[in-house]
């Protein structure tokens, strides 16, 4: 329809005025409902809610985010670094203890699983932090990766 054909309808037939008048005010009203509904729900419930709410919507994301941009690839053809083993002095005892750690073993299953007592397992750990010269649980797994030591 062009713009003659509008007129005509619009002034031709007053039954379209009806029509779009009645429409006018179903929306004027829906949106005057919505409005009233999302003033008494901001007024019902408290702030620590909404607190709560963009809490767990931000953590959510960040979940998210963090997955997406730390994603891990399964390296083909893995070749065990044989030779730095060696030069580092890491026996198979704590190469054993640190594939336990790759799969995000506690210090306790990692005794059951190599029938050692827990504290036969920190010590191992103590010496893989010292040979391969880190702090933490999950810089001695990245960094046993990198140089090749396990998968």
């Amino acid at each position: 329809m062009d713009m003659v054909n509008l007129r005509e309808v619009w002034h031709g037939n007053p039954m379209w005025r009806t029509i779009l008048f009645y429409a006018a005010i179903l929306a004027l009203g829906t949106f005057a409902l919505q409005w009233v509904e999302y003033q008494y729900l901001s007024r019902s419930f408290s702030i620590e809610i909404y607190v709560v709410l963009v809490g767990i919507a931000f953590t959510v994301l960040g979940v998210w985010v963090g997955r997406a941009l730390t994603r891990q690839t399964v390296a083909e053809g893995f070749e065990f670094n044989q030779a730095l083993m060696t030069s580092l002095n890491i026996t198979k005892r704590e190469l054993g203890v640190l594939e336990e750690l790759a799969e995000g073993h506690s210090n306790k299953q990692i005794a059951e699983r190599l029938n050692v007592s827990p504290n036969t397992v920190k010590t191992h750990i103590a010496n893989l932090y010292e040979k391969l010269e880190v702090g933490q649980r999950v810089q001695a797994v990245q960094k046993a990766r990198t140089l090749r030591l396990i998968r």
